[in-house]
């Protein structure tokens, strides 16, 4: 693990407008900075960045957090790689706490595999380009693609010399340990103890995460062997799992947000040629079956797939194996064939920019259609088969969570395939039917090897989490501020009998009358972010804390898109010249504290409502055991009457 001094270190090294300027074009406005959005296709700029608060926020996404959480939505980093990109950005060196020896061994044998590759990557595109072989074989291949210099660049392709060692021997002779060589599968170690270079010969398509590191290699074979496979992956290894993979997903990933849609080829060059006639947001399967956990990597871009497949039947059948894995994990999915004879890899070669968006415009259906066409002309007039085919489309619907979506699947079904909508409403119910006692049996299964663990039902919104997030945002805007807390008590007069109210006046800050009463109280926080973010300010606010723009970095990421979003809403109502609009607004001090006081009382009548609630079901209880429940009564009538003094203190402070 990174040690908390060197992420103190890269926390106060950062500049958010700097960390965010490599990547969209900003523009002075104001004190801050503006652009258009990273994440929409937006005309006017919405993207705003506050350097004196160290945040961002986007208003037509409704993104925001800190520097931090833009490499991680923009990027798709995860907070270790946001902290590990940032400290190579501003030159600091990152210590590791101290781990056991076992820990050392993994973490330092996984770095050495991604060393390894990464010299693999620079020493094949270094030959491709530079040695007279390189240049004959591979860059002539390449060229005859029709690939340009830029997207040899681009994507890091490279040539492995046709040697049987000349890559061991160099990786050997810079230093790289030949065990790493082994395990990464670029050095194979045969029998008698000699190393041969595993892409000995080929064109190498490295394959890259989606931060950008290396994790293994394609490699195209040039010679017309027969017996040697045209195309060669790199083996299984701690850090190549092919299932989890996508080729091109590190140059796509932007471009797949800002669009909002994935396409999904097969193979590499079917990726490249797409890139560089212009359409961007694409990957490949790289030749193998679709996989959950490849679904799952779009899904973190965009929840929607247009699958483009060749026109032949191999490619037709891979298309309509994915469809129900892509559904399955709550996606949309639209499937594009090529005509026959064609891949995306010639179409892209063949066809302009515009021509190609047409056509995927004509020709893309949505999975019914495209898998009721394919389907009805295997069935051809047989109605066994005919019945199958329904059948396997209604499988499919019931893949769709959303019930509206499933709805209208259902309809489109019924009208293509001429049957009534009741028989396959019926047959859905029956498929639901069935995966649901599927489903029970096995949490019943689940249950009997684990019975410590309970399965709890969602529970729905409850009304406390505006409550709650109203709290923090005060917390957060005016936790320093100090107010006049006026505070209303009923009596009632001994002499008269009649009911008073004692007013007094109590002088605190915003962030001790929440703690203060919150503790009186015993309310805890029912939303698990604002807990966090509840116990973290206040932690800081009695530190002394006086600018939250201080420590901005500090903030969980998870946390700092509400953090951003609570300050964006503030600055942008200060932004505005009311008065100049005629329009009166309210001094935040005189609102402020029956703002505060207000969220306390309902936080303290939901609390009364839950106690209630549990001394009825107690009550019921007793009398069911035939025992006397008047003291549960009394308990009830009193908190009754404390809720309804509740409800009148709230009326004054409305």
């Amino acid at each position: 693990m990174i040690t908390k001094e060197s992420i103190d270190k890269v926390y106060d090294a950062i500049r958010v407008e700097e960390v965010i300027g490599d990547f969209i074009q900003l523009k002075r406005a104001g004190s801050g900075y503006k652009g258009l959005s990273p994440f929409t296709n937006e005309r006017t700029p919405s993207f705003s960045v506050s350097p004196s608060k160290q945040i961002w926020k986007d208003f037509s996404s409704g993104k925001g957090g800190n520097a931090i959480a833009f490499l991680m939505e923009y990027e798709h980093f995860s907070y270790v790689e946001a902290i590990h990109y940032l400290a190579k950005k501003y030159h600091i060196e990152l210590e590791e706490t101290q781990q056991n020896e076992e820990e050392k061994n993994k973490a330092n044998e996984k770095e050495g595999l991604y060393l390894v590759s990464e010299f693999a990557r620079d020493y094949f595109h270094r030959t491709l380009l530079e040695s007279e072989e390189g240049k004959a074989l591979g860059l002539t291949y390449f060229k005859e693609r029709g690939f340009t210099d830029e997207m040899i660049q681009t994507f890091q392709l490279g040539y492995s010399p046709d040697n049987w060692t000349a890559f061991t021997d160099e990786a050997l002779s810079k230093g790289m340990k030949l065990s790493f060589l082994e395990k990464t599968g670029l050095t194979i170690i045969k029998e008698d103890n000699r190393k041969i270079d595993r892409f000995k010969g080929r064109v190498m398509f490295p394959i890259l995460s989606m931060s950008g590191r290396v994790l293994g290699f394609g490699g195209r074979i040039l010679s017309q062997e027969k017996k040697v496979a045209k195309y060669l992956n790199s083996p299984e290894s701690d850090i190549y799992h092919k299932s989890n993979i996508l080729y091109g997903i590190f140059q796509a990933k932007p471009f797949i947000s800002k669009e909002d849609i994935c396409y999904l080829v097969e193979g590499y060059t079917d990726v490249i040629q797409l890139y560089q006639r212009g359409i961007k947001n694409v990957v490949a399967s790289s030749g193998t079956a679709l996989t959950q956990e490849q679904i799952r990597l779009i899904r973190r871009l965009t929840p929607n797939i247009t699958v483009l497949y060749d026109g032949d039947s191999a490619g037709l059948r891979a298309a309509i194996r994915g469809v129900d894995m892509i559904l399955a994990e709550g996606m949309n999915v639209r499937i594009c064939t090529f005509p026959e004879g064609e891949d995306p890899d010639s179409f892209a070669k063949e066809y302009s920019l515009e021509e190609i968006q047409e056509y995927f415009k004509e020709h893309t259906q949505d999975f019914i259609r495209f898998k009721a066409s394919l389907l009805m002309k295997e069935t051809q007039n047989d109605p066994l088969k005919r019945a199958d085919t329904i059948r396997d489309m209604i499988e499919s619907i019931s893949k769709i969570s959303d019930p509206i979506k499933r709805e209208i699947y259902v309809r489109e079904c019924a009208q293509i395939m001429e049957i009534s909508e009741e028989v396959l409403f019926t047959s859905l119910a029956q498929i639901n039917q069935r995966q649901l006692i599927k489903a029970n049996q096995e949490l019943k299964r689940a249950q009997k090897e684990t019975p410590s663990q309970v399965t709890e039902n969602p529970i729905a919104v409850n009304p406390v989490t505006y409550l709650e997030k109203d709290l923090i945002k005060y917390l957060l805007l005016y936790g320093q501020k100090e107010c006049n807390f006026e505070e209303k008590f009923l009596y009632y007069d001994p002499d008269t009998g009649e009911e008073k109210i004692q007013e007094t006046t109590q002088k605190m800050k915003v962030y001790e009358k929440l703690f203060l009463e919150l503790q009186a109280d015993e309310i805890e926080l029912s939303t698990p972010e604002f807990r966090e973010l509840y116990t973290f300010f206040i932690n800081q606010y009695q530190e002394g804390l006086q600018d939250i723009s201080l420590i901005i970095n500090k903030i969980p990421p998870s946390m700092a898109s509400l953090v951003a979003s609570f300050q964006a809403q503030e600055e942008d109502l200060h932004l505005h010249d009311w008065a100049r609009k005629d329009v009166v607004v309210k001094d935040k001090d005189e609102d402020l504290p029956y703002a505060i006081t207000s969220i306390i009382l309902n936080l303290r009548k939901r609390l009364i409502d839950k106690k209630i609630e549990s001394l009825r079901e107690e009550i019921i209880t007793i009398e069911n055991e035939d025992g006397d429940p008047s003291w549960s009564l009394q308990e009830v009538i009193e908190y009754n009457t404390l809720k309804n003094i509740i409800g009148r203190r709230l009326g004054w402070n409305m």
